[in-house]
């Protein structure tokens, strides 16, 4: 098989699974922790907020604000999960983030990560990670782009020739065609907050365990953000599923 061809086939495979692969860092990262304890001890607490936390806090917010802020500018069927049915694009989108950067959701992914990734404490585990994420998410760019190639044709390539695919330039900026849909933020991107404050808990309890025995962590805060962001999933979960409080035209 050509090398073109490979690196589009492992594409579509790792976008299929794109939401549940990255989950593979969460062990590693576990490990890295439990070294970090001993070499050091400073960066971890099991009570108080910690410098480490605050940052892996704003860098995952950052993250999870550009998923917003690009899932609430688009229209139905661009820019969503759609793991089941593989691609799906009606439009091309070349308006608001996306005249800046050709994959705005994997630069937000990025930083959510990237967030998780700092809680280990450990600069070569993160420049591990953003490597590894490089690699995993070139190929998954790749097959988007050979798709939306196929699809819309000069369209497209005149666009990605002056839009970066990964690094933004906001010099290029040019305002969005829609306005922006709470409703489809909340219908897609409901999960988002929630997933980063149970990993951060999860990790604070590991972190319990190995210096208390503990298998719970007494730290109020990330206790709370866990519980109140989940509340928060569960409930607009139940109103996606059984009502159509979300449902928009064309969004």
């Amino acid at each position: 098989m050509a090398l073109q061809q490979e690196f589009e086939t492992q594409g579509n495979i790792l976008f299929r699974y794109r939401s549940h692969i990255p989950l593979i860092l969460i062990p590693f990262a576990l490990i890295v922790i439990y070294y970090a304890l001993q070499t050091q001890p400073d960066w971890f607490s099991n009570e108080d907020l910690t410098i480490l936390e605050v940052a892996a806090i704003v860098i995952c917010m950052l993250g999870l604000f550009i998923r917003i802020y690009t899932v609430g500018h688009t229209p139905k069927n661009t820019s969503g999960r759609n793991t089941a049915e593989g691609q799906v694009a009606d439009v091309l989108n070349t308006t608001g983030i996306y005249s800046t950067v050709r994959h705005p959701l994997y630069l937000g992914n990025f930083f959510m990560w990237l967030g998780i990734a700092f809680l280990t404490a450990n600069a070569w585990f993160v420049v591990a990670f953003v490597f590894a994420y490089w690699v995993y998410y070139e190929r998954i760019m790749y097959a988007e782009e050979q798709f939306l190639t196929r699809k819309f044709g000069n369209q497209y390539t005149e666009w990605a020739s002056k839009t970066p695919a990964f690094i933004p330039s906001f010099s290029k900026f040019n305002g969005s065609q829609l306005s922006f849909s709470w409703k489809k933020v909340l219908k897609k991107e409901k999960n988002g907050l929630f997933a980063v404050f149970l990993v951060i808990y999860l990790m604070n309890c590991w972190v319990a365990y190995l210096t208390t025995g503990a298998y719970y962590s007494i730290k109020s805060w990330s206790l709370w953000a866990m519980a109140i962001s989940g509340v928060l999933y569960f409930v607009l979960k139940m109103f996606k599923s059984y009502t159509k409080v979300f449902d928009e035209d064309g969004r």
